[in-house]
């Protein structure tokens, strides 16, 4: 049906369909001083509105809102379709507590009272 309206047609429904999308989606890349939201995402990379963007390298962080959730190493970057397509080489969850370094047994008591 796309085939039959007229090319200015085509261009504002698809300009509408990318406004849409990114006031939808509420993930955000912080990639220095630099914040971009984000279009998609999946586990090998991400899509950004391309723009007068070209090309992007770097560590950066996804949030979600106010809420981090993963720290990630852009190493590729490609404008396929008005979109910047991001590829990852390693992708990591955020956590908000650091890991330990030795092994936690789940039987073993939270804490001890001491005698009197």
């Amino acid at each position: 049906m796309s085939e039959f309206l007229p090319k200015e047609v085509r261009e504002g429904l698809e300009a509408a369909r990318r406004l849409a999308q990114r006031k939808k989606s509420r993930l955000r890349l912080h990639l220095g001083n630099d914040i971009y939201p984000v279009l998609r995402l999946w586990h090998e990379g991400l899509a950004l509105e391309a723009g007068p963007l070209t090309h992007l390298r770097g560590l950066g962080d996804i949030y979600d809102g106010s809420r981090h959730l993963w720290q990630c190493l852009i190493v590729a970057s490609d404008v396929e379709n008005g979109e910047l397509v991001c590829t990852f080489k390693r992708s990591t969850l955020a956590e908000d507590k650091a890991p330990l370094d030795f092994y936690r047994d789940e039987s073993a008591p939270v804490g001890l009272l001491p005698r009197f």
